[in-house]
């Protein structure tokens, strides 16, 4: 710039640097995913990713984060990462049909952050409710998972999917000199200034003190937005089109420009205000929800105009793309900001942080027979009646029952949902044709932090099952990357790892990666998360009617075990559930479950080829609880018939 910059430019700089925006400790390692295949149409690097379903349709999917404002204020910060990956969807002129959440809190009963806890898990779900059934979007899968490493910073990681037509995609470019840009939407105020800067950092003991830079949203607002952009993109007059999200009009604008190689001018006098008194530094940097900025055709904005008034919604003016690649940025006839569009987004910073193993990584690590044999030798010889240990297994909050949580969500809306919450993956019919999707959401902190490579494996196998599982062939995958703070070379070098083994598990599934998030500095006062990484797969079945589901469902049918059965427990629910173990001694004594992918792929396969075939009437995993709570959740499934029960005999 060769000049000391103003404050508002200070201010765009500190978010568009910022971990969250930036992405700057991150990228260099995500380089490394693979992210090509037959079918996908639009990879990561735009709103959310696109691949193809057949007969001219595609789905647009996307997972992120929601850690930071659902910790300070869980209902809003919940509503909002709703909020926020439908209109990354609907940007990219798909009708979103399907959402889901992954969701971590500390146990429940903590002695001395039980009741915290408590009253984030009330609030998230009661937010993702709130906004989800307001909107009008199934909310048909997920996950809820306790452990108290989440304790001090709980999960919320919301997934959405659409549908668009492959000659209907938009993208968020600023394409076109002259063409007028458009603020449309929710009008803009004080909330959520610095969200970005703040999902950057780790908490102390002041975090609640940040309430006000958590966003507040009107989901009735988001389902006018919806039918108002929709519309106006059929229309023809809309170039490009993209949400403001974090760090609101300035990554909005700033993105939009960089994808097109084009300068942008925008006049803050313009922006329609619900506050009086409002600076161009909060103009810019203010994340209130609803809104979206969209570059029209030149001599078309009054189409777009009356759109969005016919549905009752603020669409002004506000700039045109210029020739050059600068931001500028005019407010009161002064020119507060001026700055090259490239030194915000292409040249940010790119930080190749110090990675190190983990003291306890660097000893020699026990064989499997080693870290397991004490503890399978002591529960051989304490467990005299088993069915203790499964009633046990099938109490606890990590195995027993979501229902609690699903039921607050509306999982039928828009009548599309094949398969309800609660078996192996939602199945979404798409209307029109007698294809569906399959989607699924897994993740295991205590894998990755045992072994972070391995542990990513063994997510995307698990999520690549669930949906062969009710008879969809996988396709393509969307991770959310949470992580502690990257200053510290063990998380950086956890974060390489689960990299890889990601890298290494998609190729072997041709699963490639498609879009995501990462979301690192969750840690309060010194103290973060297990490495979690959670893997949105999606899947799609020919026939909607040759669907799976877990349920057994007739007498003196044959109950067959895929795979081979090893001595897996030392990092399991079993472990921790039946021989108490805390997951820090897990992870410090245990070895995570070996996994051979090519023998992954093959049990896939025969289970897929069984289900295409209408050979199999269930199918269900085997993951959490192991084979024991597998059968009991296919038993119990079969309780809106009759109650089915199994016999099995195991080998010796």
């Amino acid at each position: 710039m060769d000049r000391e910059p103003t404050l508002v430019e200070l201010g765009i700089f500190s978010v568009m640097w910022s971990e969250h925006c930036s992405y700057k400790s991150s990228r260099v390692h995500l380089r490394r995913l693979p992210t090509t295949g037959e079918r996908i149409i639009v990879p990561p690097g735009e709103n959310a990713g696109i691949v193809d379903i057949g007969d001219g349709w595609c789905a647009a999917f996307k997972i992120e984060s929601h850690n930071h404002p659902s910790f300070i204020e869980p209902f809003q910060g919940a509503a909002t990462g709703v909020g926020g990956i439908l209109r990354d969807v609907f940007t990219m002129g798909a009708r979103p049909i399907a959402s889901m959440n992954s969701l971590r809190f500390g146990s429940l009963d903590h002695p001395k952050h039980g009741r915290r806890n408590r009253s984030l898990l009330a609030g998230v779900v009661g937010g993702i409710a709130h906004y989800g059934n307001a909107f009008g979007v199934a909310t048909v899968g997920g996950e809820v998972a306790f452990d108290d490493a989440y304790s001090l910073n709980p999960l919320v990681n919301a997934f959405a999917l659409g549908l668009v037509r492959q000659d209907q995609i938009f993208f968020g470019k600023a394409t076109g000199v002259g063409n007028p840009i458009l603020y449309v939407g929710a009008k803009t105020g004080r909330d959520g200034i610095h969200g970005a800067t703040m999902a950057s950092a780790e908490f102390d003991d002041a975090a609640l003190a940040k309430r006000p830079t958590v966003q507040v949203g009107d989901p009735f607002l988001e389902k006018l937005l919806l039918e108002a952009c929709l519309e106006a993109m059929r229309s023809g007059s809309v170039a490009g089109i993209q949400d403001m999200g974090a760090a609101g009009l300035t990554s909005s604008s700033c993105e939009m420009a960089a994808r097109a190689g084009t300068g942008i001018e925008i006049d803050l006098s313009l922006v329609p205000q619900r506050e009086q008194g409002m600076t161009a530094y909060e103009m810019l940097l203010s994340e209130s929800q609803e809104r979206m900025l969209i570059v029209a055709h030149q001599g078309r904005e009054r189409e777009v105009i009356d759109i969005f008034r016919k549905w009752d919604l603020d669409a002004v003016v506000i700039g045109r793309v210029r020739e050059g690649q600068n931001m500028r940025v005019i407010h009161e006839a002064e020119t507060v900001a001026d700055i090259p569009v490239s030194a915000l987004t292409d040249e940010a910073p790119l930080y190749e942080r110090p990675m190190g193993r983990p003291k306890s990584k660097d000893q020699s690590p026990k064989t499997k027979a080693q870290s397991t044999e004490s503890k399978d030798q002591s529960t051989k010889h304490q467990v005299q009646n088993h069915n203790q240990p499964l009633l046990k297994l099938l109490a606890s909050p990590n195995l027993a029952s979501k229902q609690f949580v699903y039921r607050q969500y509306d999982h039928m809306v828009r009548t599309n949902t094949a398969v309800l919450p609660g078996a192996d993956a939602a199945v979404v019919r798409i209307k029109e044709t007698r294809r569906a999707l399959a989607m699924s959401l897994d993740g295991n902190g205590r894998y990755c932090a045992a072994n972070p490579r391995e542990g990513a494996k063994l997510i995307v196998a698990e999520a690549a099952r669930n949906v062969v599982c009710v008879g969809a062939r996988p396709l393509a995958i969307t991770n959310c990357l949470n992580f502690a703070s990257p200053e510290r070379p063990e998380v950086m070098w956890s974060f390489s790892e689960v990299i890889d083994g990601m890298a290494e598990a998609c190729r072997a599934f041709n699963t490639p990666v498609v879009s995501g998030n990462v979301s690192f500095y969750n840690e309060t006062e010194g103290r973060g998360i297990l490495p979690t990484p959670v893997i949105g797969m999606i899947g799609l079945l020919e026939d909607v009617r040759r669907v799976v589901q877990p349920g057994f469902k007739q007498d003196a049918d044959t109950i067959a075990l895929l795979g081979i059965t090893g001595d897996d427990i030392s990092i399991s629910e079993y472990a921790a559930t039946i021989e108490g173990l805390s997951t820090e001694a897990m992870i410090a004594g245990g070895m995570v479950p070996k996994i051979n992918l090519q023998t992954e792929v093959a049990v896939q396969t025969i289970c897929l080829e069984a289900a295409e075939a209408g050979l199999l009437r269930s199918a269900h995993d085997c993951s959490d609880g192991g084979l024991a709570v597998a059968l009991a959740e296919c038993c119990f499934s079969s309780l809106n018939r009759e109650a089915i029960g199994a016999t099995i005999s195991l080998p010796e």
